[in-house]
């Protein structure tokens, strides 16, 4: 059993019920889109991350993304951690039919995944030494630098990269860098790029 000092939020209860089977930790979920109304449940999300800390953990699709950058306005930036997975083909065995993206969700992924996902993202381990997220952290200017943002076709350099990265390709260049010091690290995403240009 992983045991994490940070609270994980997940989208809903099929997600928390996948982590409970291995995480020890507090998991709550925002009820999808329910947490832009319920100011009850945001509250509590501050309350325990001023507390312990958060570790937001949604899908990979459009909604997860929308729900991801909502919680991230409305929490101080010091107090989350940002764990993602990667997009991948499929459905969960329960549903009848795939989600609107094709993707699998939280609930769809396997531990391994899952467990490493929160770990990059620099999740707490209790009883182990502090696991640093990222040594080398990228920056703005590095996604210019890299033609990533602001150059012509940076848009099509950035999909590349999450193809290669096996990540969710509905990220804007200011998302990208929260997302990429998530998962990567800056000499990985340097030697990528240069690969693609190959």
């Amino acid at each position: 059993m992983l045991e994490i000092e940070e609270a994980i939020i997940v989208e809903g209860r099929y997600d928390i019920q996948t982590l409970k089977q291995f995480v020890n930790t507090v998991i709550l979920q925002t009820g999808g889109f329910r947490i832009f109304k319920d100011k009850e449940r945001l509250q509590m999300i501050r309350k325990i991350a001023e507390k312990r800390g958060i570790l937001i953990l949604t899908d990979s699709d459009g909604a997860g993304l929308t729900i991801r950058n909502f919680l991230k306005g409305a929490i101080p930036v010091s107090q989350v951690k940002h764990a993602y997975i990667p997009e991948i083909l499929g459905k969960e065995s329960r549903k009848r039919h795939a989600s609107k993206a094709g993707t699998l969700g939280v609930e769809g992924m396997s531990q391994e995944i899952l467990k490493n996902a929160l770990v990059r993202a620099g999740a707490t381990i209790v009883g182990e030494k502090h696991l640093e997220p990222i040594k080398k952290q990228l920056v703005k200017s590095d996604l210019y630098a890299l033609g990533l943002s602001g150059q012509e076709g940076s848009e099509k350099r950035r999909k590349a990269l999450l193809k290669q990265l096996n990540l969710p390709m509905y990220l804007s260049a200011n998302a990208l860098i929260d997302f990429l010091n998530a998962v990567s690290d800056r000499d990985e995403v340097f030697s990528i790029i240069k690969q693609i240009e190959k």
